[in-house]
């Protein structure tokens, strides 16, 4: 399994949006978020050629229960996560990050 390194501004968007199900659904749903955007992340170090490309070689990885998605590239040594998104955010959000 690749080591997993974040784009700084990931951990910023998590943040945000773990906050936002904690102050409007409270603590258990957003700590389901997090678990499950976690469990994606392992699904992606181990095999990342299970999700589809969106542009190039950037995949896009679907949570089940949320509706959010992120962005990873597969480097050599390491899967990068370039964002966290919404679905309905504009479909080039964050994807020129590196």
């Amino acid at each position: 399994m690749k080591p997993v390194s974040f784009h700084p501004l990931v951990e910023e968007e998590l943040a945000e949006i773990i906050s936002y199900y904690r102050t409007v659904s409270g603590a258990r749903l957003a700590d389901n978020l997090q678990h499950e955007f976690f469990n994606f992340i392992d699904l992606a170090r181990s095999t990342p050629g299970r999700f589809h490309c969106v542009q190039d070689s950037v995949r896009r990885a679907n949570l089940k229960r949320f509706p959010y998605h992120f962005l990873f590239i597969e480097k050599p040594d390491r899967i990068r996560v370039l964002v966290v998104r919404h679905h309905s955010r504009h479909p080039t959000f964050g994807i020129d990050r590196t």
